[in-house]
């Protein structure tokens, strides 16, 4: 099995991953408001998200998150899409991303101190295709057997699509988490990193122990780092503390700025956590997180202050 998260680990102390995708589309100018959210560019305006990734190379991310978080059949298929036409789109995606990839490798400036940057399939929760903010507050009403139905087409379809491994992020719940990772066994040539949406310092959004979650995940050798994201950046060293001491896997953390999420409004409201995200992070990596980033409204800016932390040599 091919683990590419190990290869980078044993040649750098952190992983940098990108940062939000919606926050740079609605920044070019792109019209959002949409239950399909950031996926509904893969349909109309799909050089902007190519854009978007060359921005994070840029910045210095060795991560690009694809634009199929909120991307699944279900959600194409309400707009009167074909499966074949939904599958097209999310593969094009992943195409988007190698493509910003291979054009930012290709300059030999970008390769000093640099190692090949990966692409992650991003796999949103069932929560994100309901569209109601259910990806913050998980229990759902649908069985073990419909997560399955719902997620096994998708992971099949990004499992070969070319990316380097899955995302699967935003998890509300341990439930969906121990559905994914049994479904991920069914690809055994792929690996994932799982994070999980988080209420609080201690529990997920369904209100489950985060040590507990982590411990669950630990026998499943294709997930090959757990974390958070998509929570609030003060709360992300106790999650993290608490998760590390039940698992030996590396730790992910890319946290949204610290506004919140109005779910029926469909905006975002407060205020961003105070201080630079860069400096933010290091509680993150005090308590194990090798894999740091951001979420929602974050932006290359923040990516590029994370790596001069780490990784001052070849830095953008």
């Amino acid at each position: 099995m091919h683990h590419p998260l190990e290869e980078f680990l044993s040649n750098q102390s952190v992983i940098v991953l990108d940062g939000a995708m919606a926050t740079e589309l609605e920044r070019r100018g792109a019209a959002l408001r949409d239950p399909l959210w950031s996926a509904k560019c893969l349909i109309e305006e799909p050089a902007l998200i190519q854009r978007v990734h060359e921005d994070y190379f840029a910045a210095g991310a060795d991560v690009a998150s694809t634009a199929t978080y909120q991307a699944t059949f279900t959600a194409f298929e309400r707009r009167g899409m074909t499966r074949e036409a939904a599958a097209a789109l999310m593969l094009r995606a992943v195409q988007l991303a190698v493509q910003a990839r291979d054009a930012f490798w290709e300059e030999p400036a970008n390769r000093r101190e640099r190692r090949r940057p990966l692409i992650a399939a991003s796999i949103g929760p069932y929560g994100a295709m309901l569209a109601d903010g259910s990806e913050y507050r998980g229990r759902y009403s649908a069985s073990d057997q419909a997560l399955r139905d719902f997620h096994r087409p998708r992971l099949e379809l990004l499992a070969g699509s070319g990316a380097d491994l899955l995302a699967l992020e935003t998890i509300p719940c341990l439930r969906e988490a121990l559905v994914l990772a049994a479904l991920l066994e069914e690809f055994p040539n792929m690996t994932a990193w799982l994070c999980f949406s988080c209420r609080d310092g201690t529990s997920n959004c369904e209100g489950e122990d985060i040590r507990e979650c982590a411990a669950a995940l630990e026998p499943f050798a294709q997930i090959a780092a757990v974390g958070v994201n998509c929570t609030p950046p003060e709360v992300l060293g106790s999650l993290l503390r608490r998760m590390r001491e039940r698992t030996g896997k590396p730790l992910a953390a890319y946290p949204n700025s610290g506004e919140r999420y109005d779910a029926d409004r469909k905006i975002w409201q407060g205020h961003a956590a105070g201080g630079s995200f860069a400096d933010l992070s290091a509680s993150w990596y005090e308590a194990g997180a090798r894999l740091i980033g951001g979420c929602c409204r974050t932006a290359p800016a923040d990516i590029r202050a994370i790596r001069r932390r780490y990784l001052p040599h070849g830095t953008p």
